[in-house]
């Protein structure tokens, strides 16, 4: 035989031996994936369901676009809204927290894994050097507003005095997060005529309050007498305390309440 015929036979064997081997076997990339999709069965929900990590059984729906805003009534002639539930047809509450004394990373992976448009009221003797971690909520999609510098009652103080408190922590908000808010909420929900002058003098379209709180059990009082979560409430969501429920689980069961109600969580800047 010649010396190409016996390439060729050589080639006619390889092949043989070849194709059957190829179709018997398998990537070991695909190997890998399919050991990897073993594992997450066997440890739980997978990383495309992180609301079952909630207790959820279904994801928050996601807000709907704005319809055109219903301006609340100003409190006076060129004085600002103060507002505890905004007049909306959507069907959306919103979710508010002060201070600024929680920094806890699950909180963080929270908002980011449900994607809730939270608000935080921040007060910069509470907040110390908490900045960078408030800076990392704002990076996964919460709105920073004021709450005063020092979290003082405003109400019956002089002009001078509640104008420090509101400007100054609108400076320190600029300096630290390049923004000056929009929204500011009184300490202690006090407040007077002197407060909203002030507050519009430094550049706030709206006071907020709130509706409803959430306890440190996670219950709702509400401002107006007990009722249901409508469209358009604000819920202001307590700080931790020494007992009861994290601020991860509280807010979890006000979620299954604002599912279980039709509703879902909305950004409040885009209503105020």
């Amino acid at each position: 035989m010649s010396r190409r015929g016996r390439a060729a036979v050589l080639l006619a064997v390889l092949t043989l031996l070849w194709v059957p081997g190829c179709a018997r076997s398998v990537d070991p990339i695909q190997r890998l994936g399919r050991k990897a999709a073993e594992r997450v069965r066997s440890h739980g929900p997978t990383p495309r369901q992180p609301y079952r990590r909630w207790g959820l059984t279904a994801p928050p729906a996601p807000p709907p676009q704005p319809a055109a805003r219903r301006p609340a009534p100003a409190a006076g002639p060129g004085l600002p809204p103060v507002v505890r539930h905004v007049p909306t047809r959507d069907k959306v509450v919103f979710l508010t927290y002060d201070d600024g004394a929680e920094r806890d990373t699950r909180f963080v992976g929270m908002v980011r894994e449900l994607r809730l448009p939270v608000a935080v009221f921040l007060t910069d003797s509470v907040v110390g050097p908490g900045y960078g971690y408030f800076a990392g909520l704002r990076a996964v999609g919460a709105g920073i507003q004021n709450h005063t510098l020092d979290h003082s009652a405003l109400r019956g103080l002089p002009y001078a005095a509640q104008r420090a408190e509101i400007c100054g922590q609108q400076d320190k908000l600029r300096a630290r997060f390049g923004l000056r808010p929009r929204l500011f909420r009184p300490p202690y929900g006090t407040y007077d005529t002197t407060t909203l002058r002030a507050a519009a003098d430094c550049g706030i379209s709206a006071v907020v309050l709130w509706r409803a709180a959430l306890e440190g059990d996670g219950e709702l009082s509400w401002a107006d007498g007990p009722h249901r979560l409508e469209p358009g409430d604000v819920v202001a969501v307590d700080p931790d305390r020494a007992t009861g429920l994290t601020l991860q689980e509280r807010t979890a069961r006000l979620l299954r309440e604002i599912q279980a109600r039709g509703l879902t969580v909305g950004r409040l800047e885009d209503y105020l």
